[in-house]
């Protein structure tokens, strides 16, 4: 891991809110800027609330800071947390991770401390679903080979019998009707498409006529009759190789499977079997396990898969109100009031 590294500031300056007294909060964040770091315009603006205490500082100063720290702040999944450290820090109140997926938190153990845990679900919904749908256009259109076809110097003439995939009035299969699975459906009825979902609950009538989604209580028949494919569930027991071996030959050959929600809600090795015996079409994948993937790893070797680098949340606008979400929550919980975004058991 590199070193973590530095940032300029972009947030105007606030005044530390009141009702904390003289000392602000003591909260723990892995480091400031680098591969993992809070960015350093976000610290700026943190260091206004919150006296931040990284984990090497803390390491090196654990007697004095251990009963001071109140609050966790995990940026990324960062720092990580075990037992160990919870056990390290008495006064422990919350801890806020950032984006949507808790799978690496363990939820139990942080109860039996009596730490409460907030995500930021809600401000992340409008870019993944944008980067949902690009996704979907990319792999139907074929961007990524067209531009190496474009762009390469071996290029004499465009062909004209390179073609992709209509979007447009195709079929839409949904898998996880939740909020970010929802403004999928949005975007989507813009492209006329007929749009299928399956869910752990069926949306109210209103919500699916505002979209003109149909509900599949089993997701084969989703599979089946479905153009494209998209997952956004979470990642849970119940969703882990949610889509394996047996999905994938209930998709149609023609058809396009988009992971925008975690790497292992797919059965990788079935997936790069399918793709390889053109069991289903293509693929278009923002999250794998792991990430990044092996350098030498199948998939990155198809010419009918795209891959991007988990950027779902991943725009300016959104990570500023990730980072203000947590910052509330975390002055909610320390204050004992209700927790926005609170992530209950």
């Amino acid at each position: 891991t590199k070193p973590c590294g530095r940032r300029s500031s972009s947030f105007p300056s606030l005044d530390p809110p009141a009702g904390f007294g003289q000392e602000l909060p003591y909260v723990l964040i892995d480091c400031i800027g680098g591969r993992y770091g809070v960015y350093e315009d976000h610290a700026e603006f943190l260091k206004k609330y919150f006296h931040l205490i990284a984990m090497k500082e803390y390491l090196e100063n654990k007697k004095f800071l251990s009963k001071k720290i109140r609050a966790i702040y995990m940026w990324f999944h960062k720092p990580v947390i075990k037992e160990e450290l919870l056990q390290s820090l008495p006064n422990l109140k919350i801890v806020a991770s950032s984006g949507v997926g808790i799978d690496h938190l363990d939820l139990n153990l942080l109860s039996r401390y009596g730490v409460k845990v907030s995500n930021t679900p809600f401000v992340v919904s409008t870019d993944t679903a944008d980067l949902g749908m690009a996704l979907m256009l990319a792999s139907s259109r074929r961007l990524v080979e067209g531009y190496q076809i474009a762009v390469s110097p071996d290029t004499e003439y465009f062909p004209a019998d390179w073609l992709g995939a209509e979007v447009s009035g195709a079929t839409l299969g949904i898998v996880g009707m939740g909020t970010i699975g929802y403004k999928v459906a949005e975007r989507a009825k813009a492209f006329e498409m007929k749009i299928l979902y399956h869910n752990r609950n069926q949306r109210n009538k209103e919500e699916e006529s505002a979209v003109g989604a149909s509900y599949c209580k089993k997701i084969d028949d989703l599979l089946q009759q479905s153009d494209f494919v998209l997952l956004s569930v979470n990642l849970t027991p119940q969703t882990h190789k949610l889509i394996g071996k047996r999905e994938l030959e209930l998709m149609k050959p023609t058809a396009t499977l988009i992971n925008i929600s975690r790497g292992l809600v797919v059965d990788q090795d079935a997936l790069v079997e399918a793709l390889q015996n053109k069991v289903i079409k293509a693929a278009a994948l923002d999250v794998t396990y792991p990430e990044p993937l092996p350098r030498d790893h199948p998939l990155l070797k198809l010419k009918n898969v795209i891959i991007t680098p988990h950027i779902g949340s991943a725009t300016k606008k959104t990570r500023r109100l990730m980072m203000e979400n947590m910052m509330e929550s975390i002055q909610a919980g320390l204050r004992g009031l209700p927790i926005p975004n609170e992530v209950l058991l």
